[in-house]
């Protein structure tokens, strides 16, 4: 049976950057045509080998660089003044798109509104503390003000 590097995960034969036994049709019919995998030579391995470094390296990087911004975000105190009744209840609500815009203006990182996490949208004046996934198992909690605006 040839060996073949997994360019990308396949269901049932291994993760991808992984060296595995398959049958020569399966390899050559299948994989190869999806680029799903390539023929394992000494060359490819060694390549292989340096892309899983490359990548194991970035992705360590990134979890680093999220762990600053997650340390960043939890000293923050973000201030949104919004216009509000007598009673301190909002006209409009503030939403996740609206605290991830005042955390790109307040430290200049870009948070995707998707990982804010809000229970329902903010429709009085207080003080929340808001959830904020920075990146895959790295959250910060912001201190958010909702003011009236005058």
């Amino acid at each position: 049976m040839p060996e073949a590097i997994l360019l990308e995960d396949v269901d049932g034969v291994g993760g991808k950057g992984t060296v595995v036994d398959v049958s020569k049709g399966y390899l050559r019919n299948f994989l190869i045509p999806r680029k799903l995998a390539a023929p394992a030579t000494k060359g490819a391995v060694q390549a292989a080998a340096q892309r899983a470094a490359v990548e194991e390296r970035a992705q360590r990087d990134a979890v680093a660089r999220a762990r600053e911004h997650a340390d960043l975000l939890n000293k923050t105190v973000l201030t949104l003044a919004e216009k509000a009744g007598d009673d301190g209840r909002l006209f409009g609500s503030v939403t996740t798109q609206d605290i991830a815009d005042a955390i790109r203006e307040a430290r200049g990182i870009t948070v995707d509104r998707r990982h804010i996490q809000l229970d329902e949208p903010i429709k009085q004046v207080g003080t929340f503390q808001v959830h904020v996934e920075v990146a895959s198992g790295v959250t910060a909690s912001v201190k958010t003000m909702v003011t009236e605006l005058k």
